[in-house]
């Protein structure tokens, strides 16, 4: 099925469907796939079987880490593996609707695809500005927006890295999660532009960044999508030359990326 899928996003990418549609393009292969046979078991649970709900929220999945894949590689890679659930819907939103107003719709269907909901973007790691709606709706509600294809004029947008200001911005997570890596570059971000190397270095140090085979092509990613002249670009590439100037940056191996 896998190998099927991703044949077919190759050839869905090369046709130029990007966004919210690219997302959808494997649905049809998939359920061809699905319904070839009269059960699907999961491969990690014996006895266990895998309902139509479960099988395209997996080929979500799959769609998301190619597309990021695209997005943090420049040769070649079509996937990516490891990256936190909140970075990849960051540079899968960006990528498609950079800082602007985005339909919540297609939001709702990216963050489910990310195993999150458009509620804890919103609350909960303060990614996201929403409009048009109380920002307090359940995930069950944005379930049923998406469920829905309702736009409604409800729309998101990506906070940019000077709106989050929290104290605990890349210090902590919700209970149980990983800190978000872009979290991690948005407080370096902070520091740098306080003037403050000695923390910046002490944070680095703390996270293991510089170790990190993810840190690097996220850092270019970042760079890449901002805006050329802008102020968030200027302020990456400072940060990365420094990053760069310390050394011991290991890059990406081909097993991190696929």
């Amino acid at each position: 099925m896998r190998e099927n899928i991703i044949q077919q996003l190759r050839d869905f990418w090369d046709a130029g469907i990007r966004g919210p549609d690219f997302v959808w393009s494997a649905t049809g292969p998939a359920l061809e796939a699905f319904s070839a046979y009269p059960i699907v078991k999961q491969a990690n649970a014996p006895n266990q079987f895998m309902d139509v709900v479960e099988f395209l929220r997996e080929v979500r999945r799959i769609v998301v880490d190619f597309v990021v894949g695209r997005v943090l590689s420049r040769d070649g890679h079509e996937a990516v593996s490891g990256l936190d659930d909140v970075t990849t819907y960051y540079l899968l939103h960006r990528h498609d609707y950079r800082m602007d107003m985005a339909p919540v719709g297609s939001c709702i269907l990216y963050a489910l695809s990310c195993n999150l909901s458009n509620t804890a973007l919103v609350n909960q790691y303060d990614l996201l500005t929403q409009s048009g709606r109380s920002s307090t709706r359940s995930t069950a509600e944005d379930n049923a927006t998406e469920a829905a294809g309702s736009s409604s004029g409800t729309t998101v947008r990506l906070k940019a890295w000077s709106q989050r200001k929290g104290r605990k911005l890349g210090l902590e997570a919700p209970v149980g999660q990983p800190i978000p890596l872009i979290d991690q570059v948005h407080r370096l971000m902070h520091l740098w532009r306080a003037g403050d190397s000695i923390k910046v270095n002490e944070y680095l140090d703390l996270r293991g960044l510089q170790q990190s085979g993810l840190f690097p092509p996220l850092l270019q990613a970042l760079i890449e999508l901002a805006d050329v002249g802008s102020d968030e670009r200027s302020l990456l590439e400072a940060l990365s030359n420094h990053i760069a100037a310390r050394g011991d940056i290991r890059a990406p191996s081909q097993q991190q990326l696929l």
